[in-house]
């Protein structure tokens, strides 16, 4: 359910802004996408872990504020975070 550090580090290369880059919306997007498909299947065959479906709404939750605040501020940074996290909106 938590990411590796390795697989975190890819996502931070892949979708930073600038080569010292980790906190970026962009980069938290591509992270909590990450973590929310981990989640996502693991509820899948724990139907009834209330914890980790709890911290998936959470992180739904920061995802969505998150996107929502790249839309209000910089919509063509919008579109690109969608595309590259394959996101529908």
């Amino acid at each position: 359910m938590v990411l590796k550090r390795i697989q975190k580090k890819n996502l931070i290369t892949k979708h930073r802004l600038h080569t010292k880059d980790t906190g970026s919306p962009h980069v938290q997007v591509a992270i909590l996408t990450k973590e929310i498909g981990l989640l996502t299947e693991h509820l899948q065959e724990h139907k009834k872990d209330h914890s980790a479906r709890r911290g998936l709404l959470a992180k739904v939750a920061q995802r969505r504020r998150l996107l929502n605040y790249l839309r209000m501020n910089a919509p063509k940074e919008y579109q690109k975070v969608l595309e590259g996290n394959k996101l529908k909106k």
